[in-house]
C-alpha cells in the first residue's frame, strides 16, 4: 500500500493507493497553525481497519514553508557575502543584516582576491552584537571552490561556537550567485522551523509502527527523504501546484499536452503537460520577487477560489482576491463562486437554500434574478481563469523545452485538453473547456488529485559537474577532486564523471532503480586560450533524474 497526502490551504487531502487502485481517500479541513494534526487525522483515517505493515510508501506535501515564507514568522539571520570584483553586491541585499566581505573566486575556481581575517572577525562581532546567531555565508563562484567560504565559516566558529553557519556551497552547486544567495538564506532561516516539523511527524510515524519510507513532495515534481529534506525544506516550497500536475498526470497517463487547473478554496493553481510532460520553470522557484536554485514546475498560482468572496462595488460584481470562509452552503459568512455554481446547477452542495440566500444579498430580488445573478458570477470566473491561463501560455512559450518541443517537431503547440484538480472542477471545467475549445477532463478522483500527485512522484535529483583540464580538477556541489586524466578529458570523459558522481549519490538515497531515467540538462565546452594556444578546456554538466511516474504505476484505477 501507498499512502499520499496533501496539505492544502483549505483541506487536507488523503490517498491509500494498492496495486494501481485507489483503496481510500478523505478530504478534511487544514487546521493551519497545526499542519500535523491535519497530517495524523488523514493517516489515521486512511489506516482505518488497515495493517500498518502493510504500508511501503508515504508521500507528505505541505504548505508549511510557504506559510513560513509568506508570513515572515522566521528565524533572524546575517547573510555575509563575497561577491568578488566586477559586481554591485549591494543589488543583492536581502535583508537589513547584509555584510559584505573583501575576498574573490573566478569563474575557474582561482582564488583572484584574499579574505581579510580582520574584517570577518569585526564583521562577526557586529552580527553578535545584534543578537543574531544565524549566518549564511555565500562567495560568488563558491560551488567551484568553496575555500573561501569554509575560511569565513572556521574565523566565525572560532570566535563564536554558538554561531549556526550555512555555506553557499552545501546548498547549491549550479551557477547564479544571485540565486545561490537566495536560496542559501532562505534555507538557513527556515531549516529549524522544518526539523521540528519533521520531528514531530516522524514521531506520528514510529508511534504507529510504521516502518515504510517517509518521502516529501517538491516543487520540481518529484519527492526527496524527509532526512534529505532537513538539509534543504526549500525545496519543499509550492510542492501543492506540483502535487496537481503529478496527479492529472497520473489520472491521464497519455502523451496529450494539457492544462492543470487546480480549484482550491484560495487559489487556483495553473500548471502545464507537454506532450505528456510536466514543463519545468527554468529560471527555478521564485520566492517573493526574487528567483532562486529551487528546481520547480512552470505554474501559476492566482487569487481566485471556489471559496473567494463575491461582492459589488461600485454597482459592478467582483470576485475575490480574499477569503472570508467557506461557501455559504458549508456555513460560511458570504456568497463565494461555489455557491454561485451550486444554484445554476440545482443546490446539491451543502444546503443549498443558504447559496439562493447569499446570490440574493447581491441584489436580486427573487430566485429568477438569483439564477441571472449567479450565471454572471459564473462567466466572470470563467472569464478571470481564462485571462489568467492566456497570461501563463505567454510566459509558457519562453520556456526552452516549449520552444525545443516546436523546433523537433516543426509544428506550434497546440492545447488537447483542459484537467481539473479540486472537488469544483465538475462544475468549472466542462465551462471552460467549452471556452477554451478543447476537451475537459474531470475524474472521480480529481477532488483529491493532489494527493494522488504526492504517491506516483517518484524521486528526483540533479547535480553540476564543472571540470578544468588546465588546473587537473573538477568540482561536484563544492567538492574538489583531480581528474584522473586532464590532458586527453573530453566531452564524454565529462559526460560520464557526471554519471558516475549521480550514480554515487542516487545509490546513497535508496533510488537506484532510477538511474536509468537520468538526463543530461546542459553541456557546454570551453577552450582556455593563453597567447596562440589552447592550453586547457572547461566542461560544465549538468545531470538529474527529471520528474516522472513511481516504478510499478500502470494507472489509476478507482
Amino acid at each position: 500500500m501507498w499512502i499520499g497526502i496533501d496539505v492544502g490551504g483549505t483541506f487536507t487531502d488523503g490517498v491509500l493507493l494498492e496495486n494501481n487502485r485507489v483503496r481510500r481517500w478523505l478530504k478534511r479541513p487544514t487546521r493551519t497553525e497545526r499542519l500535523q494534526e491535519s497530517i495524523v487525522g488523514v493517516l489515521d483515517g486512511l489506516l482505518a481497519e488497515e495493517r500498518e505493515a502493510n504500508v511501503k510508501r508515504i508521500v507528505l506535501s505541505t504548505t508549511l514553508i510557504t506559510n513560513l515564507l509568506a508570513t515572515g514568522r522566521l528565524d533572524r539571520a546575517a547573510l555575509v557575502a563575497i561577491p568578488g570584483p566586477g559586481l554591485n553586491p549591494f543589488e543583492l541585499q536581502l535583508t537589513d543584516n547584509y555584510y559584505v566581505l573583501q575576498g574573490g573566486i573566478d569563474f575557474r575556481g582561482r582564488e583572484i582576491e584574499k579574505v581579510d581575517p580582520q574584517q570577518v572577525r569585526r564583521t562577526g562581532e557586529e552580527i553578535y552584537r545584534r543578537g543574531i546567531r544565524k549566518v549564511a555565508v555565500v562567495g560568488k563562484f563558491c560551488q567551484r571552490n568553496p575555500v573561501q567560504e569554509n575560511q569565513v565559516a572556521s574565523i566565525l566558529k572560532a570566535d563564536f561556537p554558538n554561531m549556526d553557519i550555512l555555506m553557499g556551497h552545501e546548498v547549491s552547486g549550479e551557477l547564479n550567485y544571485a540565486r545561490r544567495l537566495t536560496t542559501t538564506y532562505y534555507t538557513l532561516i527556515t531549516r529549524d522551523h522544518w526539523a521540528r516539523f519533521a520531528d514531530e511527524i516522524e514521531a506520528v510515524i514510529k508511534a504507529r509502527h510504521i516502518k515504510a519510507p517517509l518521502e516529501m513532495m517538491k516543487a520540481d515534481g518529484g519527492t526527496m527523504s524527509m532526512a534529505q529534506s532537513r538539509l534543504a525544506p526549500c525545496q519543499t516550497v509550492f510542492s501543492g501546484p506540483a502535487a496537481s500536475t503529478m496527479g492529472a498526470l497520473a489520472l491521464t497517463y497519455d502523451n496529450q499536452t494539457s492544462v492543470v487547473v487546480d480549484i482550491g478554496g484560495t487559489t487556483t493553481d495553473l500548471s502545464f503537460i507537454l506532450n505528456g510532460r510536466p514543463l519545468h520553470a527554468s529560471k527555478g522557484a521564485k520566492i517573493g520577487e526574487r528567483y532562486t536554485h529551487v528546481g520547480a514546475l512552470a505554474v501559476r498560482s492566482v487569487a481566485l477560489g471556489g471559496d473567494s468572496r463575491v461582492y459589488r462595488k461600485d454597482g459592478q460584481l467582483l470576485i475575490g482576491p480574499e477569503r472570508l470562509g467557506m461557501a455559504a452552503c458549508f456555513g460560511g459568512p458570504a456568497p463565494t463562486p461555489t455557491d454561485a455554481f451550486n444554484l445554476i446547477s440545482g443546490g446539491a452542495l451543502g444546503q443549498g437554500e443558504e447559496s439562493l440566500r447569499a446570490i440574493k444579498s447581491l441584489g436580486a430580488g427573487d430566485e429568477v434574478e438569483a439564477q441571472a445573478v449567479a450565471a454572471q458570477v459564473v462567466g466572470i470566473f470563467i472569464d478571470l481563469l481564462i485571462e489568467n491561463i492566456q497570461a501563463m501560455m505567454r510566459n509558457w512559450e519562453q520556456e526552452p523545452a516549449y520552444k525545443v518541443w516546436e523546433i523537433v517537431n516543426r509544428r506550434r503547440v497546440k492545447l488537447d485538453r483542459v484537467i481539473g484538480i479540486g472537488a469544483a472542477s465538475a462544475a468549472v471545467i466542462p465551462l471552460l473547456a467549452e471556452r477554451l475549445q478543447c476537451q475537459g477532463f474531470v475524474s472521480s478522483l480529481s477532488p483529491v488529485g493532489n494527493a494522488l500527485g504526492t504517491v506516483v512522484a517518484r524521486p528526483t535529483l540533479q547535480l553540476s559537474l564543472h571540470a578544468n583540464t588546465e588546473a587537473g580538477v573538477y568540482s561536484v556541489e563544492g567538492t574538489l577532486k583531480n581528474l584522473a586524466n586532464p590532458k586527453s578529458f573530453q566531452l564524454r570523459d565529462a559526460r560520464e564523471l557526471a554519471e558516475q558522481e549521480l550514480q554515487a549519490r542516487v545509490v546513497a538515497r535508496g533510488m537506484a532503480e532510477y538511474f536509468e531515467e537520468r538526463e543530461f540538462l546542459r553541456e557546454e565546452q570551453f577552450n582556455m586560450v593563453r597567447g596562440w594556444s589552447t592550453t586547457g578546456r572547461i566542461f560544465d554538466i549538468d545531470i538529474g533524474i527529471a520528474p516522472g511516474l513511481v516504478k510499478g504505476f500502470q494507472g489509476v484505477r478507482v
